[in-house]
């Protein structure tokens, strides 16, 4: 079952990256697949560190980031965020990543990521120093836990999970002045089953 295709940014805009997740009896797999559009044609690379399933991937600076999920149902989610570089064909880790993650955007060179755990935080990591940045979810606008993620003109929309009365859509500006970065939109889905949502004004 392929469980996730990220499109790698600069230098492998063309190119895309399947991670096998779970054969068809159920068992973990570490399998990666890279399909080039101009032959199409799909090739085996390099596998995973440790097998995945249950985990997420997007692409920066030309390499593949793959975190979270878990080898199998006995052993915990992974803290550890697989990084491929198809220069070198070379798997590598980073030891700081999410686990458990219920929604993630990638919003210009930040990652922003929301964990099971503590889903009135935002996690927001920075390929380029690999830091991670928790920022705390304010009450304004919905009181609840569970959101997912949308993309506004370079703002982050966080959907509520659940509808109740007087809700309205948070917004966060990464680039607001300290103090700004919270803000409420009108904008509203029509129903609550969303994965994520990209908006081009």
């Amino acid at each position: 079952m392929w469980l996730a295709m990220s499109l790698l940014a600069q230098r492998l805009m063309a190119k895309f990256m399947s991670l096998e997740a779970m054969g068809m009896d159920g068992d973990s797999l570490s399998s990666v697949e890279m399909y080039n559009p101009d032959t199409d044609k799909w090739i085996l690379i390099e596998s995973l560190r440790r097998p995945r399933r249950g985990c997420f991937a997007f692409g920066f600076g030309g390499k593949l980031y793959v975190m979270g999920g878990r080898s199998s149902f006995t052993i915990g989610n992974s803290k550890f965020v697989d990084v491929y570089n198809p220069e070198g064909r070379i798997w590598c880790e980073i030891k700081n990543g999410c686990v458990m993650v219920t929604a993630h955007a990638m919003l210009g060179k930040r990652l922003f990521c929301m964990e099971w755990k503590n889903q009135r935080k935002l996690a927001i990591f920075s390929p380029e120093d690999n830091s991670w940045k928790m920022v705390p979810v304010p009450l304004t606008g919905s009181s609840s836990i569970g959101f997912r993620f949308g993309i506004l003109n370079g703002k982050l929309l966080l959907f509520s999970q659940e509808m109740e009365p007087g809700y309205r859509t948070l917004l966060y500006d990464p680039d607001a002045s300290p103090g700004s970065e919270w803000q409420t939109s009108e904008i509203k889905p029509s129903g609550l089953c969303l994965c994520c949502v990209t908006i081009k004004a």
